[in-house]
């Protein structure tokens, strides 16, 4: 995969980025939408495609892109398909971080040192060229504005900006309401965007990891009387799924790196 397209990721985290802060809107939500946006990516790649809820391998070729070739290593090993939900709610630390050192080793934004409240380093994040991150949001601005179908990078992108929360940080206040809605219906026009964007809300409503139940079994009549229907145990799936999120109220304080002590 050649650097002339940046993927969905990477715009992902420069929609997120406050110019004026240099800090991320939504950074609890967007972890998990890093990860979903990663598997768009691949899925426009054709190394991975979704089966059902689950996400397939297909190819596993490394893109040439170390941090999506991860995701992808990390996909194959699994050996057998898995539910979008389970891959995005599961452990992704540093995710986030990740990819602002990788667009800052691609000169896509530089770091800020700082200090918080004067003692605990900390890091901000501003773009090197604020041209690329209006390309970004022209794209976004013109599906909505038009209702013309977008393409699928940009639809799986409003989706996933929709998903983890950035509607109201593109298009605040009363008179975005509007713009947020259409923004929430150009999930439809990408199957692969619609279904990862679908599985981070689920991950935040904690509803990857409900437990499915059985239906209760009939009760039956007998000898003398009916008897009680069986209590039947609800089932959990085993996916090897970490322990599941509950949301989150996202903050949107300073993103801080600890010095080394």
């Amino acid at each position: 995969m050649g650097r002339s397209r940046r993927t969905i990721p990477e715009e992902l985290l420069l929609l997120a980025l406050d110019p004026a802060t240099g800090t991320t809107a939504q950074p609890q939500s967007l972890d998990l939408g890093l990860a979903g946006a990663q598997l768009v990516e691949l899925a426009l790649a054709g190394r991975i495609a979704p089966d059902g809820d689950r996400i397939a391998v297909v190819h596993p070729r490394p893109t040439g892109d170390p941090t999506l070739d991860t995701a992808l290593e990390l996909l194959r090993r699994r050996g057998s398909p898995v539910r979008a939900v389970h891959w995005i709610g599961g452990p992704r630390l540093g995710l986030r971080q990740t990819y602002l050192t990788h667009l800052e080793r691609c000169g896509m934004v530089h770091a800020v040192a700082g200090q918080m409240c004067g003692v605990l380093p900390t890091t901000r994040y501003q773009a090197t060229d604020t041209a690329i991150s209006r390309e970004i949001r022209n794209r976004l601005d013109s599906a909505i504005r038009t209702g013309v179908p977008p393409d699928p990078r940009t639809a799986a992108l409003a989706a996933l900006a929709h998903a983890v929360g950035l509607g109201k940080h593109l298009y605040p206040g009363n008179e975005g309401r509007s713009s947020r809605s259409r923004l929430r219906d150009l999930i439809r026009h990408d199957p692969m965007g619609g279904l990862v964007a679908h599985a981070v809300m689920d991950v935040q409503n904690g509803v990857g990891a409900q437990p499915r139940r059985a239906p209760a079994a009939a009760g039956t009549a007998g000898g003398g009387g009916g008897r009680r229907a069986a209590a039947v145990r609800p089932s959990v799936e085993a996916a090897g799924v970490a322990e599941a999120r509950q949301p989150v109220a996202h903050r949107g304080g300073v993103m801080a790196r600890a010095g080394a002590s």
